[in-house]
């Protein structure tokens, strides 16, 4: 680090201490602290609401169930509350510090044992956060997904700002970003593809989910990495109770949890799994192909003592692909993540967790006989801390080290027969390192802010032989053609194993502020920088298996996004409704693209095909809830842009499609999400919904011509065309038999149907030679989906 930057880090540190240290001393308070379990499971809640009557004054427990709250020496009302449970209650007198663990029991006889958030819907008014959704595991449950599977990543689909490439494709966009801008945590281990069977599935599996954040913008200093989002999930602990089991049997997939105690009340563990079975019937033909997947979750719980807890979480799947002798491809994640949970006294609580992440593709192409993998691993060590200074600061700070192992691909001959030669492009080494500070503060009791520094650093790290180009452009113009191709290289440099080969550091700022116009309404503001070092090589508009994963370095500069959002939040009607309308802008820097006829896998020299751009999003969102009664659900409308530009790297060049800006292929103009839920009886209950959003963009050729008796098509700007809009209704009903039965076998019956009025969107548009009409042109359009039937049987027990 330069010394300039390291003097403004020691600057940007102390100006943050100063303003909360200037807010640490009080009165003589006294602490009330522990943590929020579920009666039934010991499942720590997170979320749960904490409320002193006597003093207005409220805390939720954090992300493992634990609470402090300040109060002077006197007798007060507690409650405690948390959606899907029990109001709990109680009369205390405080004389001294006093540590207050809580247990509430269950209101839920379905299959639901607990709740992905913890607070009910209506909007928390004073807290300055904005741009942040939430679901329910009710909620997820209850939306129709494809093929009868609950699906986490298809339900985010219907909140605002939020959208993917289309049916039947893997990840999501965030108000305009790529799919490789967010961040995925699973129990605070990385995922780097979201998906099974081409994102026909989600890799999350919702029996285990407890918690689900999704972070669109104001986001807090604590996240980094990514450039667009977070979505931030934590599986459940198991039950260290008694033994549960619970599951579901499809069409085409099943699944089955398993939790309980291995010693009651300290030490428990969780085991789920999933696969589909759609390759068994073709066995039973003369189809000699295979698409399937499978994942297990696990986890193990230790409460050591009232101050420690241990936890070892993991993630394993697979989807395997055969189509005949011509193909078998294979791709998955693995992840194991150790957890330690420290209480060093009532105000400080820390967690420290070491992380593996890996991310494997695999193909082998018998027809060539050759096989090719590639993937990426990380080595993960954070240590967070939360400090409770005062009822009305709340501090955190941590740090986080992530050792990058990149293989982008090898290629080698499956027979000694074979035409193809082993070929392996040189593995690429990478450390990325952050510290942050971040705080909560109350400064009156109108205004609320988060405000925090995140200091980001990034290490190019050898072994590897790194090209040499002329004037360090690896792309060449042609001032005579107006194009781009590739340089070549007029020598090498070797690094030796953990040299650095370049290196960065960025300041990222966060703020947000809450100011409430009284009980029920408030105006919201953030700003945040985020900054991304690993970038996503790819031709295609959405994540894929195939994709490959590139370092910075000395040719391929970070990518950092500023955004910016305003907001205005209600809660109607005492909080049977509530309405959130945003606003956001922003810029990026450094957002790579490609050149003309790019070639991206297997590519040994991937910087002689890209250069820099530059991004800007806007929109508008709203969201418009109705939180209680028999109808429940939402309705959300977005109206945003998004756009890319490439200019030249001097007022010579072109640039990208003529240095003008160009719409990105996550560019939605309008989008527009009806969801909804009613409970007709105890018994059955029906959900249902709407999605209509623009078609993304893509570029169609203009004309075409011949050459040497070849077709050729010519294209003019990029992404100038669009995709018909995409619309589908879907409907689902559930059918419990026995909705009062507490224990022994619970059952119910889910039947679903998408897309009721098969609808067939467009996947994508070709051009080909009409068959009756020689020389005439014809455009064919591909339809993934068309309606789709579903029923599937959850039990637990």
């Amino acid at each position: 680090m330069s010394n300039n930057k390291k003097h403004w880090l020691e600057k940007g540190l102390f100006f943050l201490f100063f303003l909360v240290s200037s807010y640490a001393s009080a009165q003589k308070n006294f602490t009330i602290s522990g943590n929020i379990n579920a009666k039934d499971s010991n499942e720590s809640l997170i979320g749960a609401t904490v409320y002193i009557q006597e003093l207005d004054l409220e805390a939720t427990t954090n992300s493992y169930g634990y609470y402090v709250l300040s109060v002077p020496q006197g007798t007060y009302t507690l409650y405690v509350g948390y959606m899907g449970y029990d109001d709990y209650s109680e009369t205390i007198t405080v004389t001294s510090s006093l540590k207050k663990n809580i247990q509430l029991q269950s209101q839920d006889n379905t299959l639901e044992e607990l709740v992905i958030n913890a607070n009910s819907k209506k909007i928390n008014i004073r807290k300055p956060e904005m741009s942040v959704n939430k679901l329910t595991a009710e909620e997820i449950k209850k939306m129709p997904a494809v093929m009868g599977e609950v699906d986490v990543l298809k339900s985010i689909l219907q909140l605002p700002g939020v959208t993917n490439s289309g049916e039947g494709t893997a990840g999501f966009n965030v108000r305009g970003g790529g799919s490789d801008q967010n961040l995925l945590q699973l129990d605070e281990s990385i995922v780097y593809n979201s998906s099974h069977l081409y994102g026909f599935f989600s890799v999350f599996n919702s029996d285990v989910i407890k918690d689900l954040k999704l972070y669109k913008g104001g986001i807090p200093a604590r996240f980094g990495g990514r450039a667009s989002s977070v979505l931030d999930i934590y599986q459940r602990n198991g039950n260290s109770k008694e033994f549960k089991s619970s599951g579901g049997i499809g069409l085409l997939s099943s699944r089955l949890l398993l939790e309980g105690p291995i010693i009651k009340d300290k030490m428990s563990f969780l085991v789920a799994g999933r696969a589909s079975y759609a390759h068994l019937f073709l066995k039973a033909t003369d189809i000699e192909s295979a698409a399937y997947f499978y994942d297990l979750n696990t986890k193990i719980n230790y409460t050591v003592n009232d101050n420690n807890s241990l936890f070892l979480s993991g993630y394993f799947g697979r989807d395997v692909f055969k189509f005949k002798d011509i193909f078998n491809n294979q791709y998955g994640n693995t992840m194991v993540n150790l957890r330690w949970n420290h209480v060093f006294n009532e105000k400080i609580f820390s967690n420290a967790s070491l992380i593996y992440s890996d991310y494997y593709y695999g193909l082998d192409l018998g027809v060539v006989d050759f096989n090719w993998d590639s993937g990426i691993k990380n080595y993960n060590f954070k240590y967070d801390f939360t400090h409770y200074v005062n009822n009305k600061l709340e501090l955190r700070y941590g740090l986080s080290s992530i050792y990058y192992d990149f293989n982008p691909g090898v290629i080698s001959p499956t027979s000694e027969a074979s035409a193809i030669n082993y070929y392996k492009i040189p593995n690429k080494y990478a450390m990325e390192n952050a510290l942050y500070l971040e705080a909560e503060h109350e400064l009156s009791d109108i205004i609320t802010v988060n405000y925090g520094l995140r200091y980001s650093m990034f290490y190019r790290l050898g072994e590897e032989m790194i090209n040499q180009y002329e004037n360090d452009q690896a792309v060449l113009y042609d001032y005579d053609t107006h194009t781009y191709s590739e340089a070549t290289p007029i020598g090498t440099r070797y690094y030796g194993k953990n040299k650095k080969i370049a290196s960065f550091g960025n300041f990222e700022p966060r703020f947000a502020i809450s100011l409430a116009l009284d009980e029920n309404r408030s105006l919201k503001a953030s700003y945040n920088r985020m900054t991304q070092y690993i970038h996503l090589i790819s031709n295609t508009t959405s994540a894929t298996p195939l994709d490959v994963w590139a370092p910075s370095g000395q040719y391929i500069k970070p990518q950092i996004v500023d955004q910016v959002a305003v907001g205005y939040f209600q809660n109607l009607s005492d909080n049977k409704y509530s309405l959130e309308i945003e606003s956001y802008f922003k810029i990026g820097q450094n957002r790579l693209d490609y050149i003309d006829g790019a070639n991206l896998i297997g590519n040994r020299n991937i910087e002689q095909v890209l250069l820099n751009g530059r991004t800007q999003a806007y929109g508008l969102e709203i969201l418009l809830r109705k939180n209680t009664g028999r109808l429940t659900g939402w309705i959300a409308y977005t109206i945003s842009r998004s756009e890319q530009q490439t200019p030249g790297r001097n007022e010579n060049e072109n640039g990208i499609n003529y240095g003008k800006w160009y719409r990105t292929p996550h560019d939605r103009t309008h989008d527009l999400s009806v969801v909804a839920s009613y409970e007709l009886t105890k018994k059955w209950s029906f959900s249902a919904n709407f999605i209509l959003q623009s078609g993304r963009p893509v570029t169609y050729p203009t004309g075409q011509y011949e050459y040497l008796g070849i077709r050729v098509p010519v294209y003019d700007e990029r992404n100038n065309y669009s995709l018909p809009a995409l619309h589908h209704l879907d409907i689902s009903a559930t059918y419990t038999p026995k909705p009062d039965k507490t224990k022994g076998w619970k059952s119910e019956w889910v039947f679903g149907i998408y897309n009721v009025y098969n609808r067939k969107n467009a996947a994508s548009i070709s051009f080909r030679e009409n068959e009756d009409y020689r020389g005439q042109t014809e455009a064919v359009k591909l339809s993934i989906f068309g309606v789709i039937p579903s029923v599937t049987y959850n039990f637990k027990f």
